[in-house]
């Protein structure tokens, strides 16, 4: 199995088979409009834009599971990320990427890529905390723990790595460039 083996539906309400992006480098997302980390938005749109060209894209799956920090139609959450961070890259229908309820490709992500906590620095380690607090013993397992949340897939739709909300996109860029 491959990402390429999964659908979803654009905010468009159009469905999408994800091997439409055969032989691309992606870097898949779940995104909020309303967290602390949404305004990497702006550094997911920039790495879209210097890498489209040679093979690259961005996925955003929009998500209301963590603090409810997603609340918007998908019209509102297209109309946000367009108006305010100039997004043109391609976004899901608000999902689930946790839990039962995750959409199937995510529940396939996070078969791939463990969860190996947020970092250092103090972001990090103060969002550990409230992250232990809410999910207690689920704090280690696979599962998405926030939003921003990002795996980058190579040109065959394999699974090379998985970046905690922590992690800028900025700092991908290299990782990006490799696979390219």
């Amino acid at each position: 199995m491959s990402v390429y083996d999964y659908e979803y539906t654009s905010i468009e309400n159009k469905p999408v088979q994800m091997s439409i992006n055969k032989g691309k480098v992606l870097l898949i997302v779940n995104t909020a409009s309303k967290c602390g980390f949404t305004p990497q938005y702006k550094g997911l749109e920039e790495l879209y834009q210097k890498y489209n060209d040679r093979g690259f894209t961005v996925i955003g799956f929009p998500c209301n599971q963590f603090m409810e920090q997603e609340p918007g139609s998908n019209e509102e959450i297209s109309e946000f990320c367009s108006v305010r961070y100039g997004v043109t890259f391609p976004l899901s229908q608000k999902v689930d990427v946790r839990d039962d309820t995750a959409i199937p490709l995510y529940k396939y992500l996070t078969s791939q890529k463990d969860f190996q906590g947020l970092g250092s620095g103090i972001k990090a380690k103060s969002m550990e905390v409230m992250l232990k607090a809410r999910y207690k013993d689920g704090y280690a397992d696979p599962q998405i723990k926030w939003n921003f949340t990002k795996f980058l897939i190579d040109r065959e739709g394999n699974v090379v790595s998985r970046y905690e909300p922590t992690v800028v996109p900025e700092d991908i860029a290299g990782d990006i460039e490799k696979l390219l």
